[in-house]
């Protein structure tokens, strides 16, 4: 077992340039366009080339509910790629792009670890090729466009206090939530109340995840709906004839991106994350192209299944006819213990009891797949203080309710410490013919539909919401949007909206904080609780560990 800490197996790795990375998934260089020696982009028409071949089996990982540090997600993303490769199938993965804001708060980077990496790991965690720099101009060339309208006459008869549509900045900074811009005495245009929200939150950046082409993006850029005018009539991004410079901006971000594992397998790193409070889901173009060229792809959607893995079936899945074939769901012996209430210093002994209490949080997120129709397995994300009774306990418990779960020590290992679960999902990807089923109907009304998902995958009694919040749902569905899908942003640090809520809470009341219209992205933002579209940083923030020693950049993990 090596003790090397992660950015330095990151830097000690043998990788290949991106080309012989691309020739092994059949893409030859002409389309390509590379960024250095390591990623590239791969073109439009190439993926257009593809659509009439066969779809491989799409492999969904998710977790339980997890702690402040994660649970091992991408890594065991990575590592079941890797496993897949090295047991004898063709194997792809894809992952969503980290987010700034989380490097330099309080997780850090987002691109595995130990020998379950992608790599150059520096740059994917950083400004990678720029994608998300491009969502946040396009956004906020929104943003000045609408003020610009408003200063020189107001021909569309804007009301500037209806404005929808906020500011965005790919960083944690609380202070932006709430701010007051135009100050000046008028010579910066009228005054009024604005805010920022975190780039991975925008709406283009959802949209940018949801389109299938560049026909499909500027469609959808057309119709964000950024506010109303004085007659109480939505304006739309077509109407500011904004929509050719963003579809500028953002011409290169919407090719997928390539790179490989440490075991030099392809990797396409696209769309954004944080499903707490948007999509959190690989790009549907990303993953649709992985599934052209390979025979198993293995993707991720963000932080628990009562978030992420909804939004993939409910959303993602839903807009692009994807079928998913298997779902493994990642626990840690340490998220099960805090899930079963033990505290944080305590976590690194052994507590049977106290994981077997927490166990009841992954029988619900089990539960809550099966509802889907879609076959499951457990991924035990091994860490090196774990006890072979804990471990045990686990698998017992699984068995019990005909669950496989596997020890996975490919964080030390890669790809040979996760063969096993690699076997497992090929036998059950290869078993299973059967099409997934949404959780509700497109035709139930917006509030039936949140009502349906915090009843079946929160365990919630009930969900409330002021009349103010009930009217804007009826308003949407008499505006023509009733048939989208619901986007909940909610705590993803408990089943119901209350962090502190440990374990399989239910009989809770879920509290519909706000809502709002996401008419490009075709769906509707439903606030839960106190989540915040802008994190803060926390008190000790990541980015004081962060340095560059001898020209290598140290402290991302």
């Amino acid at each position: 077992m090596s003790f090397k800490s992660d950015v330095e197996i990151a830097h000690d790795a043998n990788m290949l340039s991106i080309f012989q990375i691309a020739k092994k998934i059949g893409i030859s260089q002409e389309h390509l366009h590379p960024y250095g020696h390591f990623k590239a982009k791969i073109d439009l028409d190439f993926i257009a080339q593809q659509q009439n071949k066969k779809d491989g089996k799409l492999i969904l990982i998710t977790a339980i509910t997890p702690t402040t540090y994660g649970e091992g997600k991408t890594t065991t993303t990575v590592g079941l790629g890797d496993g897949l490769n090295r047991i004898g199938k063709k194997a792809m993965i894809c992952l969503r792009e980290p987010a700034l804001g989380p490097c330099f708060g309080l997780k850090g980077g987002a691109a595995g670890g130990g020998y379950s990496q992608i790599i150059p790991m520096e740059d994917i965690n950083l400004h990678f090729t720029g994608d998300f720099h491009a969502i946040t101009s396009a956004h906020n060339l929104l943003s000045a466009l609408i003020d610009n309208h408003i200063y020189w006459g107001n021909e569309l008869g804007i009301d500037p206090g209806k404005i929808t549509w906020r500011r965005v900045i790919d960083m944690n900074d609380r202070a932006l939530r709430e701010i007051i811009i135009a100050l000046g005495k008028g010579k910066n245009g009228p005054p009024r109340e604005e805010g920022f929200d975190i780039t991975v939150a925008s709406e283009i950046m959802a949209i940018l995840c949801l389109s299938s082409s560049m026909e499909d993006l500027e469609n959808r850029l057309n119709q964000i709906v950024i506010g109303k005018n004085y007659n109480n009539q939505s304006i739309k991004a077509k109407d500011l004839k904004a929509t050719g410079a963003m579809m500028a901006l953002l011409k290169d971000a919407i090719m997928p991106n390539l790179v490989q594992t440490l075991e030099n397998n392809p990797v396409l790193v696209h769309g954004g994350p944080f499903a707490n409070i948007s999509l959190g889901c690989n790009s549907i173009m990303a993953t649709g192209l992985a599934l052209k060229l390979s025979d198993f792809v293995v993707t991720e959607a963000g932080f628990g299944a009562d978030l992420g893995a909804e939004k993939f079936f409910n959303i993602k899945c839903r807009k692009a006819n994807f079928n998913p074939h298997v779902v493994v769901i990642v626990v840690t012996v340490r998220a099960l213990k805090s899930q079963g209430g033990i505290n944080k210093d305590d976590l690194k002994q052994e507590n049977l009891l106290g994981l077997n209490i927490g166990l009841s949080n992954l029988a619900c997120h089990i539960e809550n797949i099966q509802k889907f129709g879609v076959p499951t397995c457990v991924a035990i994300n091994y860490f090196s203080g774990d006890t072979h009774e804990e471990i045990q306990s686990i698998i017992d418990f699984c068995s019990k309710i005909n669950i496989n779960a596997f020890k996975c020590t490919n964080w030390s290992e890669g790809g040979e410490g996760i063969e096993k679960l690699s076997q497992h999902v090929a036998y059950l990807a290869e078993q299973n013919d059967k099409p997934f089923r949404p959780l509700y109907p497109n035709e139930r009304s917006l509030w039936e539909k949140i009502k349906i998902i915090a009843k079946e995958i929160y365990r919630a009694r009930d969900i409330e919401a002021s009349a103010h919040v009930q009217n804007k749902l009826k308003n949407f569905e008499e505006l023509g949007y009733g048939h989208f899908p619901v986007c909940i942003a909610k705590t993803q640090y408990s089943f119901s909206t209350n962090p502190a809520l440990k374990g399989a809470p239910d009989n809770h009341v879920v509290s519909i904080r706000d809502v709002y219209l996401a008419a490009g992205a075709e769906f509707i933002v439903v606030i839960c609780g106190d989540i915040m579209t802008m994190p803060g940083l926390p008190k000790t923030p990541h980015a004081e560990h962060i340095k560059i020693i001898n020209n290598k950049i140290e402290g991302l993990f």
